[in-house]
């Protein structure tokens, strides 16, 4: 490991070995506004170099063109990386505000074949149940992904966004190699029941949105006057208006470790997300999402900063004290499953 390359871990007890830290690639073409292509691709091949290997998409981000627009690196370099992507999320065109959730064998199989044609490969490395239906028992659901294993298209499993119990009894039917759930200084509910449970089965967690989706790196402090419409973080309450006067108020503590240790505030959120593998006793390798060279730089930059326990301990209250919810409808969430 050369000094600006980052450190690995597993992913789950029998799968490869990543990047300690993964890339987000919603952004760079949907939910965020215009992209430059140009840059997004050449921030994944930044990425690449610096040692990350985990690449997150999702067959619904931007109705599969994600998983397109990832298809022509991912072929470039694919013994090097390890390919994410997500089932589950049924939109509505008629309603950018309104997901559906579909969690049967039928879907799940037309979805899988659709993201392996869309990617451009013969098999995922991790495939992902994105949101939990709960009409929909999740041993059926996990036992139909498991079917794609045997057959070569998918070679290891992962859930979003579910309980303790339900990431249990998800494992009895096949081992799942990692969780991903939002996990941040402002989003902290899995840390009642997915962290524990993970940790015991040894299945690796993946925190999405460990950034608050900018707002923890002070890229803004408020959507709704800043951000173009259509961006996507105009549907998360805690980032507009008078939530996001307060809980920009909330990072006092973050700005100041941050100045004293000639960091930005993004790397010192990012470090106590890493931080928590020591703490939990669990793999961690959260997936910040951009599509800019100099962030991704940033980013994983963040990896070698240790914060000390007065840090850590100064950081400790900022969760409790965040207003407004991470979703417009937290139904989709595993909070409302608690």
């Amino acid at each position: 490991m050369s000094a600006t390359t980052i450190a690995t871990a597993p992913l789950g007890t029998h799968g490869p070995r990543t990047g300690i830290q993964g890339l987000g690639c919603m952004g760079m073409s949907f939910a965020y506004g215009p992209t430059d292509a140009t840059e997004a691709r050449a921030t994944l091949e930044r990425a690449l170099e610096l040692g990350v290997t985990l690449y997150d998409t999702a067959d619904m981000y931007g109705s599969g063109d994600n998983e397109t627009f990832l298809s022509p690196f991912f072929l470039a370099h694919r013994d090097e990386v390890v390919i994410a992507t997500k089932f589950g999320i049924v939109l509505d065109p008629a309603d950018p505000l309104k997901r559906g959730v579909r969690n049967d064998r039928a879907y799940l199989r037309a979805c899988a074949e659709g993201s392996l044609r869309r990617l451009g490969v013969d098999v995922i490395d991790l495939y992902y149940l994105h949101r939990r239906d709960p009409r929909v028992p999740i041993e059926d659901t996990v036992g139909a992904m498991a079917e794609l294993v045997a057959e070569g298209k998918v070679r290891h499993l992962g859930l979003s966004e579910v309980t303790g119990a339900e990431l249990r009894a998800a494992h009895a039917v096949h081992p799942i190699a990692a969780v991903q759930s939002e996990w941040s200084l402002f989003s902290r509910d899995v840390e009642r029941t997915a962290v524990p449970a993970a940790g015991e089965l040894g299945v690796t967690f993946v925190p999405y949105a460990p950034l608050g989706r900018g707002f923890l790196t002070g890229s803004f402090t408020d959507a709704s006057a800043e951000l173009p419409a259509g961006d996507f973080r105009h549907q998360q309450p805690r980032y507009s208006g008078a939530n996001a006067v307060a809980n920009s108020e909330r990072l006092a503590p973050v700005r100041a470790i941050a100045e004293a240790r000639g960091a930005t505030p993004g790397q010192i959120a990012l470090a106590w997300v890493h931080q928590q593998a020591a703490v939990r006793g669990l793999a961690v390798v959260p997936i910040p999402g951009t599509r800019r060279r100099a962030r991704v730089e940033e980013n994983t930059a963040a990896t070698r900063i240790v914060l000390t326990p007065d840090e850590l301990a100064a950081l400790e209250p900022i969760a409790a004290g965040v207003t407004g919810d991470r979703y417009h409808d937290m139904s989709f969430t595993s909070a409302a499953r608690e």
